[in-house]
């Protein structure tokens, strides 16, 4: 266990669980990101695949994009660099390659905004200014975790984790699989998320990127795909 885990106040960790809960409503549970079109058009079929589909997405789209973004943003907010959480911003909405990712990232950005009004003592003046970005999901998430005594790698991790669970449920609807398949592809999501935080940790912001082109084709095909659960 690493120094800032045993560090962390039992006020904060309780704050990051929350805000990795499944059940903050924000609307996770309704995307899948691809998956569903995975199950219909890539042969998404099995437990293993699933599984190694989730892996390749945490290391290859969660950490080089969503994760990096968290990791800058975090300490902007704390040392109120508005600019570059700005930027931030506008490089989530930029890179969004569908419109349902994209939708995605604004509908659940402006859902935990609202949430944030009425849980967290964070300060107008931020909370006007996310209001007016429009903000994304991972910059909103970084301004909710901002005021806890907490260091980046915890935010990034209850993040992550939040992500993982969401995931797996989809799969667990889509592919489908049983819950104990879902708790052994979750194992293996935490597993391997530590690596991904310390890819997300150490990249720059030429470095930082969102190219996943099968992803975005599946999503592209998702929006007219004949028969939905999730909304991309």
């Amino acid at each position: 266990m690493s120094a800032t885990a045993q560090s962390l106040p039992a006020a904060s960790l309780l704050q990051l669980i929350w805000l990795a809960s499944p059940a903050l409503p924000v609307g996770g549970f309704s995307y899948s990101e691809g998956l569903e079109a995975g199950v219909d058009r890539a042969g998404v079929a099995t437990e293993s695949i699933a599984a190694d589909w989730l892996s390749d997405q945490l290391h290859l789209s969660l950490a080089r994009g969503d994760l990096a973004v968290i990791a800058q943003a975090v300490p902007a907010w704390r040392n109120k660099q508005l600019d570059k959480v700005k930027a931030l911003n506008d490089w989530v909405l930029q890179t969004r390659e569908t419109s349902e990712l994209r939708l995605q990232a604004e509908q659940m950005g402006r859902s935990l905004l609202e949430w944030l009004r009425n849980h967290q003592s964070i300060s107008d003046a931020h909370l006007q200014v996310c209001a007016a970005l429009p903000p994304t999901y991972p910059v909103v998430f970084a301004l909710a975790a901002s005021p806890l005594d907490a260091g980046v790698p915890d935010c990034l991790t209850a993040y992550a984790f939040g992500w993982a669970e969401n995931m797996v449920q989809a799969a667990l609807k889509s592919v489908p699989l049983g819950q104990s398949a879902g708790q052994r592809i979750l194992a293996r999501l935490a597993a391997e998320i530590p690596t991904a935080i310390g890819t997300a940790m150490a990249l720059e912001d030429h470095e930082r990127q969102a190219f996943s082109p099968m992803l975005a084709i599946l999503s592209s095909q998702h929006e007219t795909q004949y028969s939905r659960l999730f909304r991309s």
